[in-house]
């Protein structure tokens, strides 16, 4: 179960900053207490912060951070994630009091990046940017701030503030374990701007890699990036990993009888299966998969639910017209054999 997942309270933003303000360390570990307590028999795997990386990106509803609002963002960004930070670990040490046996992990949204080329260049950009989502996974799995981050503070001008206590806290209180999302891979390079970029709605950028399909929306498709992603996060952290979120966001056409025949997505999910068993093979202690999502939803990112993720159809158009009847895709009946064979049977 995901305790915070992009829904910051609006009264935590508008009367006390969002996570920048260190009270909100207290307010969570309190909620936290409370969910554990409450759901003390039922859950024993828990994570602290849905895809904490990403407040990079959307810093409104990771950290509670109105951008208009801060003239240093990156030093208010970076000042809450470390509340953030603070806040799983004491959240971790009351789960593993509170539910004996239990687990709590970190959740980051990740990307498998290359290089667009073997140019120093290129490797450096590429190893840079992958360390600024791997830096929240870091603190959170091996329970301090890596040496390189002097160095990314300084670049950004930022200062954290921390109160005595909270390195300590840090290191007694990492995860148990790591759980990530992943859609894509992307590439890097050290001159983007005299290339091709991707399309779609990706907040991240990357360069088009052209050895990838891509969906309909302009997300490349890379299942074997998946296996590389699972090795390179155990390779770091030896902790076991969860798949938090994978999926394919594509358009859905009912034929005349209702049926949707989604093969492009039971290919996907083929695929991407396919490459957890040969990660699992590799040694990769992988413990868990959940697909986004069972249901067709509207997108978060694009605001359509013509986007659509889910095994189930939903009646409904981009303006909201439509009976909201259910169906089910085809999909729905070739993963249910897959839950039923825990992914053995991959056939048609």
């Amino acid at each position: 179960m995901s305790l915070s997942h992009y829904e910051m309270p609006l009264a935590l933003v508008t009367d006390y900053g969002g996570w920048p303000n260190r009270q909100l360390v207290d307010f969570y570990v309190r909620f936290a207490t409370a969910v554990f307590t409450r759901y003390r028999k039922k859950v024993k795997y828990w994570m602290t912060f849905n895809e904490i990386n990403c407040v990079k990106h959307h810093p409104y509803v990771s950290v509670g951070v109105i951008e208009e609002n801060h003239p240093h963002l990156e030093q208010a960004k970076y000042q809450g994630a470390h509340h953030q930070f603070v806040a799983s670990a004491l959240a971790t040490k009351a789960c593993h009091e509170i539910i004996p046996g239990s687990q709590v992990g970190c959740m980051i949204s990740y990307q498998m990046l290359y290089p667009h080329t073997c140019h120093p260049d290129d490797l450096q950009a590429c190893e840079e940017e992958q360390r600024v989502s791997l830096f929240f996974s870091d603190v959170q799995a091996r329970g301090y701030y890596p040496a390189w981050t002097e160095r990314m503070f300084a670049g950004k001008n930022v200062r954290l503030e921390k109160a005595v206590g909270d390195d300590e806290i840090l290191r007694l209180y990492p995860v148990d374990y790591v759980s990530f999302s992943y859609y894509m891979s992307s590439t890097v390079s050290a001159h983007p701007e005299q290339l091709e970029g991707v399309t779609g709605n990706l907040i991240t950028g990357g360069i088009r890699n052209p050895y990838l399909p891509q969906s309909d929306w302009g997300w490349q498709i890379d299942p074997q990036g998946l296996r590389l992603a699972l090795n390179q996060l155990y390779d770091r952290y030896q902790k076991p990993l969860f798949i938090a979120e994978n999926g394919l966001g594509a358009l859905d056409t009912p034929a005349p009888d209702g049926s949707i025949n989604d093969d492009y997505r039971i290919e996907y999910l083929r695929q991407h299966i396919g490459q957890m068993q040969e990660a699992i093979a590799d040694g990769v202690k992988l413990f868990g998969y959940t697909w986004w999502g069972p249901i067709d939803v509207v997108s978060a990112g694009t605001a359509q639910i013509s986007k659509r993720y889910g095994f189930i159809y939903v009646d409904q158009d981009d303006m909201g017209n439509g009976t909201q009847a259910r169906s089910r895709k085809k999909s729905f009946h070739w993963y249910k054999k897959v839950i039923a064979s825990n992914g053995a049977d991959l056939s048609e």
